[in-house]
C-alpha cells in the first residue's frame, strides 16, 4: 500500500512515500526548484518519491495532507478581523492564493497531481507528534511539539503509544515560542524562517542583560509548562511585521537593518532570548514528565531545531533520552501525516525501530554511470577510484588542509547534511573556520561548524554522556582535556574578538562557548563517511571532521552532480569527491560566472 505524503503553502514543501509502512522517499521542493524554503506544490519532490518507489499516482492509495487548510483560514480570519483596519493589505495580498489554491487542498491536490483517490487531512501538531513519534526507538513515550504556529496550536504535548498517538494539550496563538524567537531573528536583522539559526550561533558572542527584561515585559512563563505573550510589543497579528515601535522602545532603538554591522545589542539580545527559550523549553519538559510519567522524549516543531535547547533537555531535564525528528521543521510534517494515516487511521501496528527513519538518507542518490556520463559530457578532468579507495583519499585530503565536497549516496531529509551532500575539513586547523565561512560558504564569519565524529569516540571528545546524536540536532561541550588554557587576555575578549580565540586542539568545530554542534556517526547508516572519517583518525589520532552543508549563503543543499560541480567551481574549495570520482580544482578550466559571489556579500 501507498501513502503519499504532502506539506506545502508555508514554507519548506516536501514530500514522503511510505509503502507498506515503510519510509521510502522524502525530500523538500527546494532542492529540486533551487528555491531556499521553496513552499510552493512540491510537484518535483512527489515526482521523486514515485520515481524512487517505482510507482506512477495511479499506485497511491492515499494522499495525506499535513494540515486543515479552512481551520487555518479560519484562524487567518479571526486574527485580521481582530486586528483590523490594520493588516488590510495583508490581507488582500494573501486571500488570492487562499482562494485559489490553498483553501480547496483537496482540488488542487487532484488537478497537480490527476489523482482520483481519498485525500486525507491531517492536522499540523498531530503531524508534527506523529513525525516525531512514529520513527522513534521506543515503544512508548511522551512527545513535545514547538514551532510558530498550525492552524492554531503553537505547542502541544501528549503520549505515544505502540501505533497510536494523543495530544494532551496545547497552546494556541498568538501565543508562541517560534513566533516569540522569530521576532527577535527580526529585530536583530536577519530573515524570518531562515535566520533563526544564524541567531542562535550569534548567542554565545553576547550577555544575557535582556533576560529579565523579556521575562518581564515580552513572556509570563508559568509552573504548569504554559506561557503567555504581552502582544502589546508584536505586530505579527496584522501580518505586517514580527515587532512594532513598543519592542524597539523596550531595547533601546529600532531594528537593526539587514547586512548592516552587528554590534553587542544584537549579541545581547540573541544570548538573552536563547536563554529564555531554553527556559520555556525545560519549563515545558518538566510538566510533560510529571504529567506523563514516561522515560522517554520525542521532538518535533521548527523550534526542536535549536539545537542548543536540545543539549539542555538533554542534560536538565528529567527524561532519559531524546529523539528529534530530523527534519523538524513543516517538511517533515509530510512525513508524520502520512505515518499518522498509516498507523492511527488504517490501524497497522508498529515495530520501534532506530533504523525506521533510515538516517534520514531519503533523498535521490545518482550511480557512478550517471556522473560518469555528467563528467565526460562537460569534458570535466577527474580521477577515478574504487569504492573502497575514496575514504583514504578524502582522508589524505582533509589531513592536509583540504578542503573537500563530499556527494555521495542518497541526499538528506531535512536542513542538515549528514554526510551525504557536504562540505569537509579538518578541525584541528586554526584558520579553517574563516575559510570556510569566507571563502567557501560566503556567509556571516560568527557561525560555528559543526563536527561529525565516529560515534563510538564521541564521549572522548564531547560531554555527550552515552548518548548518539546522528542528527546534527544536539550540542554539548568539547571536554576539557581537549581545551587550552586561556589567558587573562584572551579571556576578556568581548564580541567578535572571541573568534581570534584558539580554544581546544579542534579549534574549528569549537564554539566560543567551548560547544559543538555534534553528529555521531555509526557505520551501518552511512559506510563509506565513517570509513573516510576511521581513515583519517588513523592518519591524525582526530576521529572528528568539520561537515557542514554542501551550498552556499542562499542557497538549498545541492542535489545533482551538476550543482555540486557548480558548487565546487564557484567556491574555493580544493577537491571534490564525486561518487567514486575525485576532481582537483587546479585541473578545471577557469570557471566563467556572472555572479560575484565575493561582490554580492561584500566580501574582503
Amino acid at each position: 500500500m501507498n501513502l503519499l505524503g504532502i506539506s506545502a503553502f508555508y514554507h519548506d514543501s516536501a514530500a514522503v512515500l511510505i509503502k507498506d509502512g515503510d519510509m521510502t522517499a522524502a525530500a523538500q521542493q527546494e532542492r529540486f526548484s533551487r528555491k531556499k524554503h521553496d513552499p510552493l506544490f512540491p510537484k518535483e519532490a512527489i515526482e521523486f518519491c514515485l520515481c524512487q518507489g517505482r510507482i506512477t499516482i495511479e499506485d497511491v492509495d492515499q494522499v495525506v495532507f499535513y494540515d486543515k487548510p479552512f481551520v487555518k483560514f479560519e484562524r487567518l480570519l479571526m486574527t485580521y478581523l481582530a486586528n483590523a483596519p490594520r493588516g488590510l493589505l495583508s490581507f488582500y495580498d494573501q486571500m488570492p492564493s487562499w482562494l485559489k489554491e490553498k483553501l480547496f487542498m483537496r482540488g488542487t491536490i487532484r488537478k497537480e497531481l490527476g489523482f482520483k483517490g481519498p485525500v486525507l487531512f491531517s492536522t499540523h501538531h498531530l503531524s508534527h507528534a506523529a513525525s516525531a513519534f512514529f520513527p522513534c526507538p521506543w515503544e512508548e513515550a511522551a512527545f513535545i511539539t514547538v514551532d510558530g504556529v498550525g492552524e492554531w496550536a503553537t505547542t502541544a504535548y501528549g503520549v505515544g503509544q505502540g501505533s497510536r498517538i494523543k495530544i494532551q494539550r496545547q497552546i494556541n496563538f498568538p501565543h508562541s515560542l517560534g513566533l516569540l524567537y522569530s521576532a527577535f531573528t527580526y529585530f536583530t536583522g536577519f530573515r524570518v524562517n531562515s535566520g533563526e539559526y544564524k541567531l542562535m550561533g550569534l548567542a554565545p558572542y553576547g550577555q544575557p542583560r535582556y533576560v529579565d527584561i523579556i521575562k518581564r515585559e515580552l513572556i509570563d512563563i508559568r509552573e504548569d509548562g504554559s506561557f503567555r505573550l504581552n502582544m502589546k510589543y508584536f505586530d505579527y497579528c496584522s501580518g505586517s511585521r514580527m515587532t512594532n515601535a513598543h519592542f524597539g522602545e523596550l531595547f533601546g532603538g529600532p531594528a537593526r537593518k539587514p547586512e548592516s554591522k552587528i554590534t553587542e545589542r544584537e549579541m545581547d539580545l540573541a544570548r538573552s532570548v536563547q536563554v529564555v527559550t531554553e527556559e520555556v523549553m525545560l519549563n515545558i519538559a518538566r510538566h510533560v514528565h510529571r504529567e506523563t510519567g514516561m522515560r522517554n522524549l520525542c521532538l518535533a516543531g521548527g523550534v526542536a531545531l535549536n539545537c542548543v535547547a536540545n543539549g539542555r533537555l538533554l542534560r536538565e531535564s528529567p527524561f532519559d533520552d531524546l529523539w528529534i525528528q530530523p527534519c523538524a521543521g513543516d517538511g517533515g510534517n509530510a512525513a508524520g501525516a502520512a505515518l499518522f494515516a498509516w498507523h492511527q487511521v488504517l490501524g497497522n501496528p508498529r515495530v520501534p525501530d532506530a533504523r525506521r527513519q533510515k538516517a534520514s538518507y531519503l533523498g535521490p542518490d545518482h550511480s557512478d554511470d550517471e556522473i560518469q556520463a555528467f563528467l565526460d559530457a562537460r569534458g570535466i578532468p577527474h580521477t577515478r577510484h574504487k569504492p573502497e579507495e575514496v575514504p583514504g583519499v578524502v582522508a589524505e585530503l582533509i589531513a592536509s588542509q583540504k578542503v573537500v565536497g563530499w556527494f555521495q549516496g542518497r541526499m538528506e531529509f531535512g536542513p542538515r547534511a549528514l554526510g551525504a551532500r557536504s562540505i569537509l575539513g579538518d578541525p584541528r586547523s586554526r584558520e579553517m573556520q574563516s575559510v570556510l565561512n569566507l571563502k567557501i560558504k560566503f556567509r556571516e564569519s560568527f557561525r560555528p561548524f559543526a563536527p561529525s565524529v565516529v560515534a563510538d569516540k564521541a564521549d572522548e571528545w564531547f560531554d555527550l554522556r552515552g548518548h548518539e546524536s546522528p542528527y546534527m540536532l544536539m550540542v554539548a561541550d568539547v571536554l576539557p582535556r581537549h581545551l587550552r588554557t586561556l589567558s587573562d587576555e584572551e579571556q576578556a575578549a568581548r564580541g567578535f574578538d572571541k573568534l581570534k580565540v584558539v580554544r581546544s586542539s579542534v579549534p574549528a568545530i569549537t564554539h566560543v562557548d567551548n560547544s559543538a554542534r555534534i553528529q555521531t556517526v555509526q557505520r551501518g547508516d552511512n559506510p563509506l563517511y565513517y570509513d573516510m572519517m576511521s581513515a583519517f583518525h588513523a592518519k591524525t589520532g582526530c576521529p572528528i571532521v568539520i561537515n557542514t552543508s554542501f551550498n552556499v549563503r542562499g542557497e538549498p543543499i545541492v542535489c545533482t552532480p551538476e550543482e555540486a560541480y557548480t558548487c565546487f567551481m564557484r567556491t574555493h574549495m580544493d577537491y571534490l569527491s564525486l561518487g567514486s570520482f575525485i576532481l582537483d580544482k587546479t585541473r578545471q578550466e577557469p570557471w566563467k560566472d556572472e555572479f560575484d559571489w565575493k561582490k554580492e556579500f561584500e566580501l574582503d
